[in-house]
């Protein structure tokens, strides 16, 4: 595909309008600065030098912030805890578990889960899994012609994926414990096993301790698949499907710990112990296994611990949706107790991905970045941070279980001798010899030119979780069907009842409601510019504390506001990097063909919308703070919409029945998802990007990527679980039975034809066939790009806003 269909594939609308939109039709209309200076009746005058647009997307930045310390400051209203018993609180507590088992994604697969292909036995006795043969790739000698030997292991965990890794096993003759020791997403498990890593061998060194100990291979941060990390590639596709690739690695661990706990039942103590985002895996794997197939007993964890509350800054692979909302790691740490777990406070991973040079602070950049893939640091929590942290998980033990944590002070040095020793003694082994924990030990560093961190065996890591995610996008469909099967489509009246828990849902647990009342608007207004025909205003109103709405109001010079009538108007949305200006014409972007001048010449009255998304990095993150706490970038722009939508209805001359939204490209992304949730509106048109958008989000064949955010710099796109709940048709199920209509272009890269089509037939099936309100369902494909088209849209707004087409 050439770059510039490739562009326009991501509905980059400032980019589409340079490349290939059309002229309009009539030509470019003819704006001047507004002669007048009085602010519309009704308004307050707006005095400010400002640039708006900025300001308003700092202000929802600033909003998001506090937001996210508001939310980690009321976790306990989500909390029961019963510390009446241990029993008692493993009760308490479950509901917490559940719902962080369901924010990783882990309950979408659970059942699937499979281990009966465990073969490996080395040693002739019960332990079953599959080696690379029966010969060590490392044996150590230990002294006394005692010897360790590593070898190299699979095992299969659901649904075409395994977990690969190594086992080493002690030289004694009884194994005191099992553990899992997760690597870091930047470390090798050879290195960790067995000498030359971050933190030398300290899995080794829990084998000269008596226990077998497995080290899972991590998908490597390090490593790209296109343009971005392979682990921000899976992270994308994941998260559309409502899967994590935290989630997938942890699944790898649990059927880890659910084959030894077949083995062994409960006889044998299992541990989990992980350094950097390895300790977050330990972390996480501790606090949902507590039950009789997965149980940990104790859990381990280094260089992680500490305060979330800059999940947002993190990788893109660590965003979990609504995490922050009822977790911090001290909230994760009390799902471990009563059982152990030891925190170090030890420097963590260093990892930096398009941060400021010379610093870890992310490089929030407001222009456009030739660099695709999130920004994102690890965090590296000070010592004084991980005891605030661990101080509020010994808080929440409530003194009954708090012997049940160590904290170690550490230092730049992980896993120390003390936290190895604490942690043995948390799974029963008593006995402890300094010597153990040498680190000098000179072992034999193999690695096998086809072994498991080959870049053979690497990249089928990373094709079985990608395999995975296309066969539950293949299965979405039905996902979706089967969670929409509560609507009745016997008569309008009994869709219209059933359909509004859907918006409930939709509001609530994918966009994201704050649930804030709507201020006082308090609007201020100044006029813009005039043509011939209209005069503008940019107005102001207030939201939230701190967040406001703003646009530009465009009326007919022919329609006296003060005379009592009341006119239709159509709110005309921006895309992608855009502003209430270009949507007005003052801009000459050409996809936008001035539409709120040209409808306004029509007799609309017409309204241009700032929204949020602008200025590239600066928003997009927001996206990322927001979905910390179970919010999108809709979550503060709906209830912008609303106070638009409340205002415009209150105006004299507005005809409050009669308000139509129309977007195109981003704003067709709006189109979407605004008008399901604020009813003012009476009609929605969706301009270039009607798509099948779940596929467009998670499909990573060739012919899909030509048109995929898979590998772009659109990171934000990617919204949590769509595939289970709603596609675009689903979402047009929610503007229904309000008149809707998709405008498209076939020359348009944001899709091809019979994806848009496909979606678009079940929209049309719902509206024509079981409603019987086919009238109100319309599409219109033309020969053009990502444009505006200015014809059947125009036809389908005077139709159902009731208003004469001009004679010309």
């Amino acid at each position: 595909m050439q770059k510039g269909a490739k562009l326009l594939a991501v509905g980059v609308v400032w980019l589409a309008s340079n490349l290939c939109a059309e002229e309009p039709l009539t030509g470019w209309p003819e704006l001047f600065p507004a002669s007048i200076t009085e602010a519309l009746p009704g308004t307050g005058l707006l005095e400010t030098n400002e640039d708006l647009s900025l300001e308003l997307v700092l202000a929802n930045d600033r909003f998001l912030d506090q937001q996210i310390l508001l939310e980690a400051a009321n976790r306990s209203q989500h909390w029961n805890c019963d510390f009446s018993s241990p029993e008692s609180y493993r009760r308490s507590i479950a509901p917490n578990r559940a719902r962080l088992i369901k924010i990783l994604g882990l309950d979408r697969d659970w059942r699937d889960l499979s281990i009966d292909g465990f073969r490996y036995d080395p040693s002739g006795t019960e332990i079953r899994y599959h080696s690379r043969g029966l010969t060590p790739v490392v044996s150590i000698g230990i002294g006394d012609d005692q010897t360790i030997k590593v070898f190299e292991i699979t095992w299969e965990v659901f649904g075409g994926i395994r977990g690969r890794g190594l086992v080493i096993e002690p030289a004694a003759s009884k194994v005191v414990a099992e553990i899992v020791a997760i690597p870091d997403s930047s470390e090798s498990v050879y290195d960790l096993a067995i000498g030359g890593g971050v933190n030398v061998e300290y899995a080794l060194n829990l084998a000269r301790a008596g226990c077998r100990v497995f080290v899972p291979t991590r998908v490597r941060r390090e490593i790209k698949r296109h343009t971005i990390t392979e682990r921000e590639w899976l992270h994308r596709a994941s998260f559309e499907l409502g899967r994590t690739l935290t989630g997938y690695e942890l699944h790898k661990v649990l059927s880890l710990v659910e084959g030894r706990r077949n083995a062994y039942g409960n006889s044998m103590p299992i541990g989990v112990i992980g350094w950097g985002d390895g300790g977050m895996l330990a972390l996480l794997a501790a606090a949902v296994a507590d039950d009789s197939e997965f149980r940990i007993d104790a859990g381990c964890v280094s260089g992680y611990f500490g305060p979330r509350e800059e999940l947002w800054q993190e990788p893109s692979d660590h965003q979990l949706f609504g995490f922050l909302s009822e977790f911090g790691d001290a909230e994760v740490g009390s799902l471990v107790i009563p059982r152990r777990l030891t925190i170090e406070a030890s420097a963590g991973s260093d990892f930096r991905y398009r941060t400021k040079e010379g610093s870890r602070d992310l490089d929030i950049s407001r222009e456009r970045s030739s660099e695709k893939g999130k920004p994102g640091r690890t965090t590296i929590h000070s010592d004084e941070a991980v005891r605030m942290e661990s101080g509020r998980l010994l808080g929440l033990a409530g003194g009954k279980f708090s012997d049940s944590i160590n904290v170690v002070k550490g230092g730049m040095e992980a896993m120390s001798a003390e936290t190895l020793t604490l942690f043995l003694n948390d799974l029963g082994v008593s006995e402890i010899s300094p010597e153990w924990f040498s680190r000098n030990i000179d072992t034999l560093r193999v690695r096998s030119e086809n072994g498991i961190e080959s870049d053979y065996i690497r990249g089928q890591e990373v094709e079985e979780i990608e395999a995975r995610n296309q066969a539950v996008l293949t299965r979405s469909e039905q996902d979706r069907s089967e969670f929409f099967s509560d609507i009745k489509l016997d008569s309008l009246k009994g869709f219209e009842k059933t359909i509004e828990p859907y918006r409930e849902f939709f509001r609530t647990k994918v966009v994201g409601d704050y649930g804030f009342e709507l201020l006082d608007s308090n609007p201020r207004s100044r006029p813009f510019q005039e043509s011939e025909k209209t005069i503008s205003y940019e107005v102001v109103l207030d939201v939230f504390e701190g967040v406001f709405a703003y646009g530009v109001l465009t009326l007919p010079k022919d329609f006296d506001v003060t005379s009592g009538e009341k006119r239709p108007v159509v709110v005309c949305q921006h895309g992608l990097e855009g502003t209430p200006q270009q949507a007005v014409g003052e801009e000459k972007y050409k996809a936008y063909k001035a539409f709120a001048t040209r409808l306004a010449e029509r007799g609309f009255i017409t309204f241009a919308p700032q929204n949020g998304y602008k200025y590239f990095d600066l928003f997009r993150l927001q996206q990322a703070k927001a979905q910390s706490i179970g919010k999108t970038l809709f979550s503060i722009i709906v209830p912008q919409h609303q106070q638009i939508t409340d205002w415009l209805a209150a105006q004299p001359f507005v005809d409050s029945e009669r308000i139509a939204f129309y977007g195109l490209s981003y704003g067709g992304k709006s189109a979407m998802r605004i008008p399901p949730l604020v009813d003012n509106y009476c009609l929605s048109i969706c301009s270039a990007d009607f798509n099948d958008w779940v596929w467009k989000n998670a499909a990573t064949d060739e012919r899909a990527l030509r048109y995929s955010y898979m590998d772009t710099l659109e990171y934000e796109m990617f919204e949590w679980n769509l595939g289970g709940t709603f596609n675009y048709s689903e979402m047009a199920a929610l503007i229904c039975p309000r008149p809707f209509m998709v405008e498209r272009g076939h020359f348009d890269g944001v899709g091809p034809d019979e994806r848009v089509a496909y979606e678009f037939a079940k929209v049309r099936h719902l509206y024509q066939a079981k409603l019987g309100i086919g009238d109100r369902c319309e599409i219109e494909w033309f020969p053009g790009p990502h444009t505006i088209n200015e014809v059947g849209t125009y036809r389908f707004l005077h139709k159902h806003l009731d208003w004469p087409e001009p004679d010309n």
